[in-house]
């Protein structure tokens, strides 16, 4: 049995802003250094950013107010 990929999305900048809550400065400035994906030239004046590695990116982040010992398993 096949099964049937889900489409490649490609978000532009306005919509990786909407799908983070970061600004365009701080989305260059993580990529550059390395810490956000980066984006992939579409055409010669048009970059954009794959929706899978956003999303994988927003769920690599920690969750707020937690610790190292509050994500372990098996913690009371």
């Amino acid at each position: 049995m096949k099964t049937a990929l889900a489409p490649l999305r490609m978000l532009r900048l306005r919509d990786v802003i909407a799908l983070t809550g970061l600004q365009r400065d701080t989305i260059y400035r993580l990529g550059n250094a390395g810490k956000f994906p980066r984006p992939r030239k579409l055409s010669e004046r048009a970059s954009a950013w794959r929706e899978d590695e956003v999303r994988a990116w927003i769920e690599s982040r920690p969750v707020s107010g937690s610790t190292p010992s509050d994500r372990s398993v098996g913690t009371p």
